[in-house]
């Protein structure tokens, strides 16, 4: 294990918006007896009630920007899957994956501070779980989708019941913490921002060649914490800026970055 680099923080951008479920959205998680369905949904043990990992929407938004970029995979994980980790000081330089979303603990090359990108588990918004309570879906916050596997020697049809939240649907507050130590950490943000127009051309969760998963990011709100604020110093002197969508934040991506780099006093 390498030694890390001291990195001073200079603040922290707070990212929340709605996430809008535009077709069916399938969180999967293992089935069980009891559920009787073939591709249940991750639920809320508390409320019974679906929600987004985190780790989902970051998995998948780092697997986009890994394609954006033409990132070869490097590393294999549990279950098979493949993806890029930099394996050098120079990798890590080249490319916002290693700074983005952090480098294993046992890399062999130092690096000035951790993952800059946290996402949080975002649940359904109160006026979503209002409109479920009031139609009749098939299970508690969730319809059920029958579809069927054809085997391609007998050409039997094999039905499955695949269970998702139900187009239309807001999870909300959707919450991202993105943590600046320098002026690289602004310009690796508008790859966060690019990689999320991606997930929204593509697919989140499961099935989505089959129509489920698209999704739209909605209401945006960034707002941001200083080193000065985080001391009780003085309050940051930036105002939050809001956004209808994802097209809008990105027209104004240059201005806003200039807006975050005076305000945080960021060295040349």
């Amino acid at each position: 294990m390498a030694d890390a680099i001291p990195a001073t923080l200079y603040g922290r951008l707070i990212w929340r918006s709605a996430l809008e479920v535009v077709t069916g959205l399938h969180i999967g998680t293992s089935p069980t007896a009891v559920s009787g369905l073939d591709l249940p949904i991750v639920r809320d043990p508390l409320t019974g009630q679906p929600y987004l990992p985190g780790s989902s929407l970051r998995g998948k938004l780092r697997a986009s920007l890994e394609r954006l970029l033409g990132l070869a995979p490097t590393t294999t994980g549990r279950g098979g899957v493949q993806y890029y980790v930099p394996q050098s000081r120079d990798e890590y330089e080249a490319s916002p994956i290693g700074r983005l979303f952090g480098v294993p603990g046992t890399r062999a090359f130092p690096t000035e501070a951790g993952a800059r990108l946290v996402v949080r588990d975002a649940f359904l918004a109160p006026e979503s779980v209002a409109a479920l309570r009031r139609v009749r879906t098939e299970l508690p916050y969730a319809e059920v989708k029958a579809e069927a596997a054809v085997d391609r020697v007998t050409a039997e049809a094999v039905p499955r019941h695949l269970e998702r939240i139900p187009a239309g649907v807001r999870l909300a507050p959707l919450e991202l913490v993105y943590s600046i130590y320098s002026g690289r950490d602004l310009t690796d943000f508008a790859w966060v921002v690019r990689g999320l127009q991606a997930v929204e051309d593509d697919y989140l969760g499961g099935h989505g060649s089959r129509g489920s998963g698209k999704v739209r990011f909605l209401d945006i709100e960034l707002a941001l914490r200083s080193r000065a604020t985080y001391r009780g110093e003085e309050a940051t002197a930036f105002a939050p800026r809001r956004y209808p969508d994802l097209a809008a934040l990105h027209a104004d991506l240059d201005p806003l970055l200039a807006a975050l780099r005076s305000a945080l006093a960021l060295p040349a």
